[in-house]
């Protein structure tokens, strides 16, 4: 089964001064490159990015080998406009399912993304980390979900509106014992970087 991977990175983060957090530096590197890493290294190919604020700087800044940049033009409109930018960049590709991380949660990494990829063997696989019984990233798609899901991907909700709406049909995987699900979303948030 072909699984793509999809960073969502394209945030302002206006609670952190209006740094894009794609940025963010984290044992050496931009977070944008843990992210890329961590779907490559977990096994999933292509890797989408979706970039908005800042989108040259990332660019020029961060190391994109082994990812494809997408512009996300209407980045400010939240999460929801992200999502439907980087699966409409991937359904030409061919791919059976694509697995979706944030850009700013550098405790999750190739293992979480391992043992979601593994439990989605179809096209119509859905299928969500969870921590400590919390649905959380990275999730995965089949394709044939990719149409409804971009249809209700509004705002800053992304894709919890169409998990919530099928809640009976999403496998669950444990995933607290490898990863760790905190957002940096604040500068208090900072000081989990290292």
């Amino acid at each position: 089964m072909a699984v793509a991977g999809l960073v969502l990175a394209a945030g302002g983060g206006r609670r952190l001064g209006g740094r894009p957090k794609a940025l963010l530096r984290h044992r050496g590197r931009p977070l944008v490159e843990h992210a890329v890493s961590a779907l490559r290294s977990g096994g999933c190919g292509p890797v989408h990015v979706v970039l908005g604020a800042g989108s040259e700087r990332v660019g020029a800044e961060a190391d994109l080998t082994g990812g494809v940049p997408v512009v996300n033009p209407d980045w400010a409109q939240g999460m929801g406009s992200s999502l439907r930018a980087g699966l409409d960049s991937l359904t030409a590709g061919g791919a059976d399912a694509v697995l979706v991380v944030l850009v700013d949660q550098p405790g999750i990494g190739a293992a979480a993304v391992r043992r979601v990829r593994a439990a989605g063997g179809a096209r119509d696989a859905l299928v969500s980390a969870v921590y400590g019984g919390e649905r959380g990233h990275p999730v995965l798609f089949g394709a044939d979900r990719w149409p409804e899901i971009a249809r209700t991907a509004v705002g800053d909700r992304g894709a919890r509106a169409y998990l919530r709406a099928h809640a009976a049909e999403v496998t669950l995987v444990e995933c607290g014992d490898v990863a760790e699900p905190y957002d940096i979303d604040t500068a208090a948030d900072l000081s989990r970087l290292e």
